[in-house]
């Protein structure tokens, strides 16, 4: 998928349950790949197993059942979140230089990706002021966390990215208050009743990647 500059953005998808510590251990190689000019930018799709991850802002309270699931420290902004079998991650690093070099405006077309990709499955995704991540407004006036979004920017190009809930286990957020935020639910495409494929939430999220990044000023 070329940029609005002409460049090729690789895409990859990796099978199975791919190990946190492996991951990350990837993306810093990438990250310096990028910067150093020696490998394109790159969106990788992934699955994980059941862990918690905490960001560099992470509450010790927050984390409420600590021996519920492994806790991984990471290096992206925010507080604690979940992965696990059933959610898709998107791993995106991008040389945001060329993009205008606004991280504000990064992780905002980042959630124009996910609003963009929800819709295809019928889901309104929106924005909450003061709450990071896409929420679910139900008709009862509830409100649903649905996808997450946490980044860490090292020398312009970016890393770690967002996490959609396609069929995940919810029960295993009862171990933490999920970025920080308490409150409020956590959903999925399947507890909305949507019954959707991975391949079929890749194929959404690759469909709607242009349309909400070929948006940024460049």
């Amino acid at each position: 998928m070329p940029t609005a500059d002409g460049a090729a953005i690789e895409w990859r998808s990796s099978a199975g349950l791919m190990p946190y510590a492996d991951a990350v251990a990837a993306m810093e190689a990438r990250v310096a790949a990028i910067r150093g000019g020696t490998a394109p930018e790159l969106v990788w799709l992934v699955e994980h197993p059941p862990l918690y991850t905490a960001g560099t802002s992470a509450r010790p309270a927050d984390l409420i059942e600590p021996d519920l699931l492994p806790v991984h420290r990471s290096g992206r902004g925010g507080q604690y979140t979940y992965h696990g079998p059933g959610q898709r991650v998107a791993y995106v690093m991008l040389d945001l230089k060329r993009r205008g070099g606004d991280i504000r405006r990064y992780v905002h077309t980042l959630e124009d990706w996910l609003i963009g990709a929800l819709a295809r499955f019928g889901i309104a995704g929106e924005r909450r002021a003061g709450r990071v991540g896409i929420w679910v407004a139900g008709a009862d006036g509830k409100e649903d966390k649905i996808a997450a979004i946490g980044v860490r920017v090292r020398q312009w190009v970016s890393y770690h990215g967002i996490a959609l809930n396609v069929a995940p286990d919810l029960a295993h957020y009862r171990g933490i208050v999920p970025c920080g935020v308490s409150g409020y639910g956590i959903t999925s495409l399947a507890a909305l009743g949507v019954t959707a494929t991975m391949a079929e939430v890749d194929a959404a999220l690759r469909g709607t990647f242009a349309e909400a990044f070929e948006a940024e000023p460049q």
